[in-house]
């Protein structure tokens, strides 16, 4: 058992990869039955790796902000290691990953019926690799987990997506990579500078600030890309409309988080001048994506672009609340990611749904939903009401929690955050009056049968979620409070003499009052 606790996170990334060892010896003389074993295989490795991770909350100490559940092994000479740990930060991203993948199997269930074997491995797969990404305390197995996800996801848009899947798979695997040869050099230098590639030694190792701007230009190449930050968002749209739903569910889910979650683990803590310098860089993007891609969704007519561009405007919500440096923006840009992870999947799942009944994501196809599927249409409305923000479901934790850390940075960078809470309502109220509502006068639309056994289990831990998070919010946002008071304390302190004078004072402190009190 002690061995076990000792090496629970290398155990989460074994254990897919022993699902598709099983997978890839799975033969029978009836396909039928031999798809159906490869499902249970697949279904029940993501079980058992989600049974872990909840395992992995229970155990965490909420008021310890350094790592836990550290495994350290010598792995490529005597520098670059084998070393995984979690924070506050990344303990949830984690759980999140594996919440979803079940999901996303159960969801495949039917819809899925070509190369079932490999679409699983690919799945699995890329679970290791995600859990390996939030995990990883060494930056060069971080940007070994980093790049490896593009593999599996590139197969699944190209082999499993629409008719422009070609397209949309190379233009994906295009940005994502382009943009991380930068960051690749940027790590090779920190090597060759630091002589170190431990995460938590290079937190607290001062690179001269000329040098940091160039650094930290070379993060933000990869991971504004796969926020994604405006304007290198076009590959959003087009992966997620020829992405199967499950490639989409992961895509919206679990790897825009990357880009995020990548500003938190470097940027932030290890340029700390760079990233202070650049804020207004990141705030302009940010806005310019939250208002830009809001008006863009609402002329879209297709289902999955609207939802892929909203996805946009949501990320822009997120690099706001990363860069005010305060504790109540870092949380709520973390807290909105979660919540975006589940809603956003859920969304697209909800899409997934009407697409297996009538084969096409035009808006204008549809409408009336309302009176032949009840119940689909009930579930579909909570989620666009959690998507705006509605008090009660977790979007509106976030939210509320980023604009309050933007007003106390700045005003006008919390009034362009929050005109992005209009537009929101705007473009997810005018899909729901089109798609749900109206007159039900289509024939094939009236046949549509509302959710079945199977897609009810796969919305009802979803909608517990949402409405556990609007609700009851400290549960996810106990585990960050120790490492966030970290995260900022760290960044100040790191901060060169010069930079801190431009700061202003309310905002160059640590925001630790509030957490004590609570």
């Amino acid at each position: 058992m002690t061995f076990f606790q000792n090496n629970l996170l290398s155990a989460m990334m074994l254990v897919p990869l022993i699902g598709i060892f099983f997978i890839m010896f799975i033969r029978h003389e009836n396909k039928d039955r031999e798809k159906t074993n490869i499902r249970w295989v697949a279904l029940l490795s993501t079980l058992a790796t989600f049974a872990m991770s909840i395992a992995l909350w229970a155990g965490f100490d909420n008021s310890n902000p350094g790592f836990q559940f550290v495994e350290n092994y010598a792995w490529i000479g005597d520098t670059i290691r084998y070393s995984v740990g979690v924070d506050g930060i990344s303990i949830l991203f984690v759980v999140l990953t594996a919440f979803l993948m079940p999901i996303v199997i159960l969801s495949s269930w039917e819809s899925v019926q070509t190369r079932v074997k490999e679409y699983m491995i690919a799945f699995l797969l890329l679970e290791t690799l995600m859990i390996g990404v939030f995990t990883a305390l060494d930056i060069f197995l971080f940007y070994v987990f980093f790049e490896g996800g593009l593999i599996p996801m590139y197969l699944i848009i190209g082999v499993w997506g629409g008719v422009n899947r070609i397209y949309a798979s190379f233009k994906f695997f295009l940005y994502t990579l382009l943009g991380s040869v930068l960051m690749l050099v940027a790590v090779l230098f920190m090597y060759f500078k630091a002589g170190t590639t431990d995460i938590p030694t290079l937190m607290n190792f001062h690179f001269d600030p000329g040098v940091q701007n160039l650094l930290w230009l070379a993060f933000f190449a990869s991971f504004a890309v796969k926020m994604p930050m405006w304007p290198v968002h076009t590959w959003l749209p087009d992966a997620h409309v020829q992405a199967p739903t499950g490639g989409s569910v992961i895509l919206a889910g679990v790897l825009l988080k990357m880009g995020g979650y990548g500003f938190l683990r470097f940027s932030l803590p290890m340029l700390p001048d760079a990233s202070v310098h650049f804020a207004w860089l990141v705030f302009a993007l940010s806005i310019i994506a939250v208002i830009y891609t809001s008006l863009v969704a609402l002329v879209q007519e297709d289902i999955k672009k609207l939802i892929a561009y909203s996805s946009v405007a949501h990320m822009g919500f997120v690099t706001i609340g990363i860069f005010v440096f305060g504790a109540n923006g870092i949380e709520g840009a973390i807290f909105t990611m979660l919540s975006h992870g589940i809603v956003a999947s859920a969304l697209f799942l909800c899409v997934g749904v009407i697409y297996d009944r009538l084969h096409t994501r035009e808006i204008k196809r549809y409408g009336g939903l309302a009176v032949n599927m009840k119940v689909y249409a009930v579930v579909f409305v909570l989620f666009s009401m959690a998507s705006v923000g509605l008090p009660g479901t977790s979007g509106f934790i976030g939210e509320f929690l980023v604009l309050n850390g933007a007003f106390s940075y700045n005003s006008w960078v919390a009034f362009g955050a929050a005109t992005g809470v209009i537009l929101g309502a705007a473009y997810m109220l005018y899909l729901v009056r089109r798609l749900i509502f109206g007159e039900l006068d289509k024939d094939d639309v009236k046949a549509m049968p509302d959710l079945s056994v199977r897609e009810k289990l796969i919305f009802a831990p979803l909608i517990a979620v949402v409405l556990w998070m609007g609700i009851y919010p400290n549960s996810f946002l106990d585990p960050l409070h120790a490492s966030v008071d970290k995260l900022v304390s760290t960044h100040f302190a790191n901060l060169d003499h010069a930079t801190k004078v431009k700061v202003a004072p309310a905002a160059a402190e640590p925001e630790h009052t509030e957490h004590e009190a609570r």
